[in-house]
């Protein structure tokens, strides 16, 4: 299949591969496994020739069919979700263009050797699959959760990270022999998740992955590729079986270095001592070369991965009564509700994790709760002595992006002096001058950081958390939920790591598509054993879930219809005008506000650039407040695209 050949790569004086070797097994199922910086995407980037090696190279088969996520969409998709997902079928597309040519050939000059040729190559079409495509194409994007109604819509009316999903849509259309995947769930919701996990474990090519999700390393890999020091170190199996044989040879490796160090230094007291005497001259010359020899191999015993790791416990908390929250026939939303008549009690102590289909609703929700949006009926009550902390799947949402590390967290309260906050840092392996940076400047995983030393600062008694191991290691989201099991107050969260989900949660809160939502005691095990008993969906079943939502949404304008007549229809169509009317009305605001804040942000940029450079205070300031405005951008970007959805659902 494919094979690196003494691979060399280095940043600066960062090397991340010297003289690396490796052969990927065809058929096999490899995790890339290494601490934070080995150089894991680096790897996946010139196997997909998105990067250059120093040296070495990667030796391909002349005509494999290797398929990547790109980092960024097609920024020209065609005019639908469903043909831009078809257009990636890159080997059909070929045929279906030589079948369409051969056929106008046929049209245009008719003869048996024409014939022959179309007969050939229709045979080739069929037998790939080419009639089948589209079906195939569909039953794929709703696996990966779209609704049918989407499959229409232009892809631009897509956000951000469904884009990246119909990206993954056409890379698992166009049938890859060698599938090399940078963390494949991001952006999935659970369902789609357990989805896309059974599709990769029935992939017949070789799968070569990156992932923070334990769950899916152990339940997908057959081999570990584990990349330490420049190294790599196949381990046969998934990544529970990797540790535990990871550990068995840190323990052989470390033997053989303490013998190997105590016969170093025998040999240095036998230099020490006799090489002054003229008799002994020659043996210690002799046993300086063996020393000088055994240090050089000093280097390739693998002994340590010397990985730091984020340390910290919630602190106790204040007890809170026993009834901490009690949600009230709740509907929630931006322009429009997600979903409605919410009913949830949270008892002191319950851990409850929130699953359900991405668009329902369940960042909102906790944002709710939060009091960072208002409900659009319905409320909620807090019970007695219940003090909340929130921690947002966007960390600039709690964070000041202006201010420095040190400055944020100063700020959750006047108790906390600079001493107290940088010991708190350190712990989140934030040292030294690094407590300096600005948040703006930090990578997802650095602002997740800051967020959680900020939260262990509030000591709430009641967190609410929206994807908190999002841009976290492993690792670091092991310690997060070791320390979540501990602790002693209440916890709301949302999560799409399995793993996780079942390390800490008592309680499972399900919301489906059709407008259901139900709490079960236990874990995701028991949710998926008692749903079916209690007449609730398995949302977790990919084939159940997605069904589910298909007939929701492709049946509803008919039932609707079917309930209603004469007078009901009548209303419902001024009802339907009316709100697109209000809803045209905000387009058309928030349009205005967007070319505003467009020409503002030019005007911005071409100021600082005429800005004398030695004068960084004003070039800061200017850029502070160029941020502020492209934050601001953003945020009425979504606004609009949620308007424009609104105003197509109206439509259709």
């Amino acid at each position: 299949m494919i094979r690196i050949e003494n691979l060399a790569k280095a940043y600066g004086k960062k090397v991340l591969f010297q003289n690396s070797s490796y052969h990927f097994p065809e058929g096999e199922r490899v995790a890339l496994v290494g601490p934070n910086g080995a150089g894991k995407s680096t790897l996946l980037n010139i196997i997909c020739g998105l990067d250059e090696a120093d040296s070495g190279e990667i030796l391909k088969p002349a005509r494999v069919n290797l398929g990547y996520l790109p980092q960024e969409p097609n920024p020209n998709p065609k005019p639908t979700v469903l043909e831009e997902c078809v257009d990636g079928a890159l080997k059909l597309r070929e045929l279906k263009i030589q079948l369409d040519n051969i056929l106008l050939e046929m049209e245009n000059n008719y003869s048996e050797d024409v014939h022959k040729k179309f007969e050939k190559i229709e045979d080739n079409f069929r037998e790939a699959g080419g009639y089948a495509l589209e079906a195939r194409a569909k039953g794929i994007l709703i696996g990966l959760g779209f609704l049918a109604s989407q499959l229409g819509k232009s892809p631009k009316q897509l956000s951000g990270g469904w884009r990246m999903r119909l990206e993954l849509a056409r890379v698992f259309l166009n049938d890859p022999e060698f599938l090399v995947l940078d963390e494949p769930t991001n952006h999935l919701d659970l369902p789609s998740l357990i989805w896309v996990e059974k599709f990769l474990q029935d992939f017949k090519g070789t799968l070569l992955f990156v992932s923070h999700d334990r769950a899916l390393l152990n339940r997908l890999s057959t081999i570990t590729l584990h990349l330490y020091n420049g190294k790599f170190t196949p381990y046969k199996g998934n990544f529970d079986s990797f540790l535990e044989q990871r550990e068995q040879r840190l323990e052989l490796e470390t033997a053989a270095f303490e013998r190997h160090k105590k016969r170093a230094d025998e040999i240095q007291k036998f230099v020490d001592r006799f090489k002054a005497k003229a008799s002994k001259a020659k043996q210690a010359q002799s046993r300086m070369k063996m020393l000088t020899r055994m240090k050089e191999l000093e280097d390739s015993f693998d002994i340590d991965d010397n990985v730091e790791e984020i340390s910290f416990s919630l602190p106790k908390v204040t007890q809170s009564g026993k009834e901490v929250l009690k949600v009230e026939s709740m509907s929630i939303g931006y322009t429009s509700i997600l979903s409605k008549d919410i009913k949830l009690n949270v008892l002191r102590g319950q851990k409850i994790a929130i699953i359900g289909p991405n668009g329902i609703g369940k960042s909102t929700f906790l944002k709710t709760i939060a009091s960072k949006i208002q409900s659009l009926s319905g409320g909620f009550e807090l019970g007695h002595n219940v003090s909340m902390a929130f921690f947002a799947q966007d960390q600039l949402e709690n964070l000041d992006e202006h201010k420095t590390i040190l400055e944020n967290v100063m700020s959750i309260s006047d108790d906390v002096g600079e001493r107290k906050a940088r010991s708190l840092l350190g712990s989140f392996l934030f040292r030294g001058d690094d407590v300096f940076k600005r948040v703006g400047v930090l990578s997802g995983g650095e602002k997740s950081r800051v967020g959680l030393a900020c939260l262990l600062l509030q000591q709430a008694n009641f967190l609410l958390l929206d994807e908190p191991t999002n841009h976290l290691d492993m690792s670091s989201a092991e310690i997060l939920a070791g320390a979540i099991e501990e602790y002693e107050g209440t916890l709301l969260f949302v999560s799409h790591d399995r793993n996780f989900i079942d390390s800490i949660c008592t309680h499972v809160f399900a919301m489906t598509n059709d407008g259901r939502f139900a709490l079960f005691e236990g874990k995701l095990d028991d949710y998926e054993r008692l749903a079916p008993l209690s007449g609730f969906p398995d949302i977790l079943s990919p084939d159940r879930s997605m069904e589910m939502a298909r007939i929701v949404e492709d049946n509803s304008n008919a039932i609707f219809q079917n309930e209603k007549s004469g007078e009901d229809i009548k209303q419902q169509q001024k009802d339907v005008k009316k709100e697109k009317q209000k809803l045209e009305k905000a387009k058309d605001k928030i349009e205005s506000e967007i070319l505003n804040l467009t020409n503002k942000i030019k005007e911005l940029e071409i100021k600082i650039e005429k800005e004398d450079t030695s004068n960084y205070h004003k070039i800061d300031e200017l850029d502070k407040e160029l941020q502020m405005l492209k934050k601001k951008l953003l945020s009425d970007e979504e606004i609009w695209l949620q308007i424009e959805a609104e105003i197509i659902k109206l439509m259709e």
